[in-house]
């Protein structure tokens, strides 16, 4: 079977309209200076479900055109960030961001940023330096490297005259968020999904009841989860150990909405960290779903349902008063 039957089939499985594939072979298409090999874009248009179509507002009336392009975007340090953009030419962009010792292609950021396309809200998504297909060496304890890599991105999308207007953040990634928005103050819709406030919280768990003992005898320790390994030097514990993130929480804007939300049978960041969450953010709402774990393993309908929600209800309200 050649590759246009292939890619036919596939949109016929897939409930597409069309796909139109775009590769980089001909002298009227121009070369991506950050890669070697030929640059494809797929682009897909949705078919509009009944669901869908009883949802739709100001977004999504128009079955949107989504094209997933991919980006690369220097850091502050000049290393390469690699993300997709789901382009449906909103003006507004979500970017997503993921967690710890994972990628822009985890199940929670695609599902979300299929979630959100069908609204006809663009959607990017970027694995952070030293994870997925981004440059960089993994750190264990590098909140701190996340927000430059936010900022970078989000700087990027301003010089392309692009408003990103919300961030998400899933785990780790939550944290990364709620930090940015402290610190900058220019993003008003900020989505944390799971995110950990104590950080000393499971460690034992994770390194054993010794892991003191251990790392101040070896000045490291090696971990292994699944498939990852990997080792946390006794610098980048302390690091993670000092991270307060109450203070910066306490400090975010209270133009900015936040909305945290946590799933009741989370075995790894426990139901306690977003209640913590609840209390200390200035503008902040509280959504539990219940039955819930940690990546949201059989409730990926439900989370979709309560960030697209709070998303567009925040977007609207930005309409009607842009400069509060």
């Amino acid at each position: 079977m050649d590759l246009w039957s292939l890619l036919f089939r596939l949109a016929e499985f897939c409930g597409v309209l069309g796909i139109v594939l775009l590769t980089q072979c001909s002298s009227n298409i121009s070369t991506d200076p950050e890669s070697s090999s030929p640059q494809v874009r797929i682009r897909l248009i949705s078919k509009a479900s009944s669901t869908a179509s009883k949802m739709a507002d100001s977004h999504s009336a128009q079955i949107p055109v989504i094209e997933q392009q991919r980006v690369i975007i220097p850091n502050k340090h000049r290393e390469k960030l690699v993300g997709l953009l789901h382009e449906t030419e909103s003006k507004e962009i979500v970017v997503l961001c993921h967690g710890f010792r994972s990628s822009k292609d985890y199940r929670i950021m695609v599902s979300l940023a299929a979630a959100l396309e069908k609204e006809g809200i663009s959607v990017f998504r970027f694995d952070f330096s030293g994870n997925g297909e981004s440059e960089g060496s993994f750190e264990y304890s590098s909140y701190h490297r996340g927000v430059d890599d936010l900022h970078a991105v989000i700087r990027h999308f301003s010089g392309e005259n692009r408003a990103v207007s919300a961030i998400l953040g899933h785990s780790k990634g939550g944290d990364v968020v709620l930090l940015y928005a402290s610190k900058y103050r220019d993003i008003r819709i900020v989505v944390n999904v799971s995110g950990r406030c104590d950080m000393k919280r499971g460690l034992a768990e994770r390194f054993g009841e010794d892991f003191m003992e251990k790392i101040k005898k070896d000045g490291y320790i090696d971990f292994k989860t699944g498939a990852f390994e990997f080792r946390v030097t006794e610098e980048e514990l302390m690091d993670h150990l000092n991270m307060n993130m109450r203070e910066p929480c306490r400090n975010i804007d209270r133009e900015c909405r936040v909305l945290t939300v946590h799933g009741s049978a989370d075995n790894l960041v426990p139901v306690e960290d977003a209640s913590e969450f609840d209390e200390i953010i200035p503008n902040h709402r509280l959504q539990i779903i219940e039955g819930a774990d940690h990546g949201y393993t059989v409730h990926q309908t439900e989370l979709a349902s309560a960030v697209v929600k709070f998303i567009k209800s925040g977007l609207e309200e930005d309409k009607v008063a842009p400069n509060r």
